[in-house]
């Protein structure tokens, strides 16, 4: 149930941030993947679990790089 619900949170705070930027975004994601997180640790699916992690470590790396160059140019 707290899975599900930072999941949902995380995905409302996500599509309707309140100051629109870049960073806010990115914590808003990493909520939402927390929650996701949570809800994989519940059916104990260590493949998924596996998989989500370096997923979620390879997409922060490329967000921060993007908004490295947003915030340059």
């Amino acid at each position: 149930m707290l899975g599900l619900g930072i999941l949902f949170i995380g995905g409302l705070s996500t599509a309707f941030p309140n100051p629109k930027t870049y960073v806010n975004r990115i914590i808003n994601i990493e909520v939402a993947s927390f929650g996701l997180l949570l809800v994989m640790l519940v059916y104990d699916e260590t493949i998924a679990l596996l998989t989500f992690i370096a997923v979620t470590a390879i997409t922060t790396f490329v967000l921060v790089r993007v908004i490295e160059r947003r915030e340059a140019a």
